[in-house]
């Protein structure tokens, strides 16, 4: 009983009232909020300010990292260099038709330039211009300079992986040779004999001495194997003409028509088994067009990376190419048919050299053209500063036409003989843009001098008229505007010794004389330099007395090229245009960064 009392006590104080209750519930909130506060509302605000503390420190550590590396950067950049390297391709252009991929029937700049690239020969020519050795190892002249016994290096691969040996060289000679065939080689090689001793020495014996036979060995060796059984009528039409096989720094992978269905392009691959290494570039493309002004569209349209002979005057060419411009061991002439009712008179050839201002007719073909005054390129010969034409002399021109009875009559402005025939001349050029703009120039100088000049502008390509057969063979002029190919060496046997002045020699002057025959013929059999010089040096004088020429200005190779690549041809001499390649090793149409050394 007193326990259950003592409970009911207990209970009954257990009993709430309203007042006490919210009493205690307003300090449970004051205590609730203060811990919410402390604990909650603190804690966010800390939160928060840590969330911008660490957005900071991120945006300085980004800050850092961007500085670092920007430094970084330029510091590496400050020790790479751009430098070129293997791989690409390299696109050139060059003037002239690819009909045939056989050395033995090239004659266009694009025939020969794909030559010097596909095959290889005795000697070749370096960037000094002076003859070296290719697939010749040792050369020994006999005394009497009528045999040359010539041995051959080993390592010379065909591209399809056979030897080259003296028997190819034998073999190409004797095609050479052969009437057969019908190279524009075949006159040269006529009499001299070719024999292999063993697969690595071959000799060769000369009717007489020539002092300049080293230079006839650059010719492109074939090979016996892939021809020998090709009948020799049928060798210009054989597969060969468009697959050749070669032993050159190239191999041919396609002779193809370009898209535009205008131009043929030759493309090839570095040979791995060329004797001096692979060339730098992968590829190399040969884009042959006929007009001059095609190649230079192609250039500036990025269809090839550069363009080789062109005219550096052009409108199309910009600054954004690389020009530069090289004089080769050729000669422009106004040459004068000596057989021509008018020209065979020797003082009105000299009038017209007389008058004749060459400063301006060479300034045509650009600003920096080398004027050529004798048969020769000016280097070729010692001593000879004193051998000059007549100076330009006007008045002295038209005393000698009055004097030779080609006078002006009253109200006449071109001359005429007692006869009453007009003083005229047929003056002819190829339709080349350079030869034009010179020919143009000879005729404003010559019509001042009371002549009438006919001029004509002839296709070389052109099909209904063959430039050669038509025009050159025939003699089809009074002066031609032309261009000699003249080479390494001085011998101008081939442009001046009467013996050449047929139908097939290359004598377009029809020139005859016995003193300029007999220098020419004794200077090309005789060895000692001393003595070369000086029979060259008389027979330029015989040259200058009977005129039967005009040296207007020496040949120049003009070579546009993008920066993307790098021909190596600075500083080189060259013999001509398809001899550029001397260091086609060593172009390049790669770029990539090396380090350099701090």
């Amino acid at each position: 009983m007193t326990d259950e009392k003592g409970t009911w006590k207990r209970y009954r104080r257990l009993n709430f009232s309203s007042k006490a209750l919210s009493r205690r519930a307003k300090r449970a909130e004051t205590k609730t909020t203060k811990h919410a506060h402390k604990f909650v509302i603190t804690k966010l605000d800390s939160l928060r300010s840590a969330k911008q503390h660490i957005v900071t420190w991120l945006a300085i550590m980004v800050f850092l990292i961007v500085a670092v590396g920007v430094q970084m950067f330029w510091f590496q950049k400050a020790y790479r260099a751009d430098a070129w390297s293997e791989g690409g391709t390299y696109a050139e252009a060059v003037q002239g038709p690819i009909d045939t991929l056989n050395p033995l029937y090239a004659t266009t700049d694009a025939e020969l330039s794909a030559g010097r690239l596909l095959f290889s020969s005795l000697y070749r020519y370096d960037k000094t211009g002076h003859l070296v050795n290719d697939l010749a190892s040792k050369t020994i002249r006999s005394a009497n300079g009528r045999t040359y016994t010539i041995a051959i290096r080993e390592d010379g691969i065909w591209s399809d992986g056979k030897k080259v040996t003296a028997h190819d060289i034998v073999f190409t000679v004797d095609l050479m040779k052969n009437p057969e065939i019908r190279s524009p080689l075949q006159a040269s090689w006529a009499d001299i004999q070719a024999t292999a001793i063993d697969d690595t020495t071959v000799v060769f014996e000369l009717p007489s001495s020539y002092a300049a036979f080293p230079h006839a060995l650059t010719f492109a060796i074939l090979p016996k194997h892939v021809l020998e059984s090709v009948p020799a009528g049928a060798m210009r039409q054989n597969t060969f003409s468009v697959s050749p096989v070669g032993s050159g720094p190239f191999t041919l992978r396609l002779l193809q028509l370009a898209s535009d269905g205008r131009h043929k392009i030759a493309n090839m691959s570095g040979s791995k088994n060329y004797y001096l290494g692979a060339p730098r570039v992968n590829r190399f493309e040969l884009h042959a067009f006929d007009q001059k002004d095609d190649l230079l569209r192609s250039l500036r349209t990025g269809e090839v990376s550069a363009a080789v002979d062109i005219d550096v005057r052009s409108p199309l060419i910009t600054k954004k190419f690389t020009v530069e411009t090289y004089p080769v061991n050729s000669g422009v002439y106004a040459l004068f048919n000596t057989r021509s009712l008018v020209l065979k008179d020797k003082n009105l050839r000299r009038a017209l050299q007389l008058g004749t201002d060459i400063t301006k007719v060479k300034d045509q073909a650009g600003p920096s053209v080398p004027r050529l005054d004798l048969p020769f390129v000016n280097s070729q010969l010692t001593g000879a500063e004193t051998l000059r034409p007549q100076k330009y002399n006007v008045a002295k021109a038209q005393r000698l036409l009055d004097k030779e009875g080609w006078k002006l009559r009253a109200g006449s402005k071109i001359r005429t003989n007692k006869q009453k025939a007009p003083l005229q001349l047929h003056v002819v050029t190829v339709n080349d843009s350079v030869y034009e703009r010179v020919l143009n120039e000879l005729a404003r100088q010559w019509t001042a001098l009371g002549i009438e000049v006919q001029t004509e502008s002839v296709d070389p390509n052109a099909t209904n008229r063959n430039f050669v057969q038509t025009v050159l063979q025939p003699r089809d002029y009074d002066v031609l505007v032309y261009e000699l190919v003249i080479g390494a060496d001085p011998d101008v046997y081939a442009y001046w010794h009467s013996s050449q002045a047929t139908r097939l020699g290359y004598n377009f002057a029809n020139y005859s004389s016995a003193f300029s025959d007999d220098a020419l013929t004794s200077a090309r059999s005789r060895s000692e330099a001393d003595l070369r010089n000086e029979k060259y040096k008389a027979f330029a004088q015989q040259w200058l007395d009977d005129v039967p020429a005009i040296g207007l200005y020496q040949s120049v190779m003009g070579y546009a090229h993008r920066p993307s690549v790098q021909p190596y041809i600075s500083d080189v001499s060259i013999p001509s245009v398809s001899e550029r390649f001397s260091d086609i090793l060593y172009w390049s149409a790669e770029q990539s960064q090396v380090y350099k050394t701090p």
